[in-house]
């Protein structure tokens, strides 16, 4: 017994102590066990990476040609919006 704290604290403390060494145990457990799949470094190097941009002219079905009116209306949504 610790002259300084009282049984209450003491047993307070044993407790934690208890439920630190459970969960240290149960972590250590389940990394030996590999539950959880380790990525393999081999796999990530054969990754593509991620094309380009294209640019305007890639596809036709990628772009759309706008009527007068169109163009007139988004360019008066754009000068609403930048007002605001």
């Amino acid at each position: 017994m610790l002259p300084s704290i009282s049984l209450a604290q003491e047993i307070g403390l044993a407790v934690l102590l208890v439920a630190a060494f459970v969960w240290f145990t149960g972590l250590r457990h389940v990394r030996e066990e590999s539950h959880f799949a380790h990525p393999d470094p081999a796999a990530a190097k054969g990754l593509p990476t991620i094309p380009a941009q294209r640019g305007s002219a890639a596809h036709p079905m990628e772009s759309v040609e706008l009527t007068e009116a169109e163009k007139q209306a988004f360019a008066g949504l754009i000068r609403t919006i930048s007002l605001t």
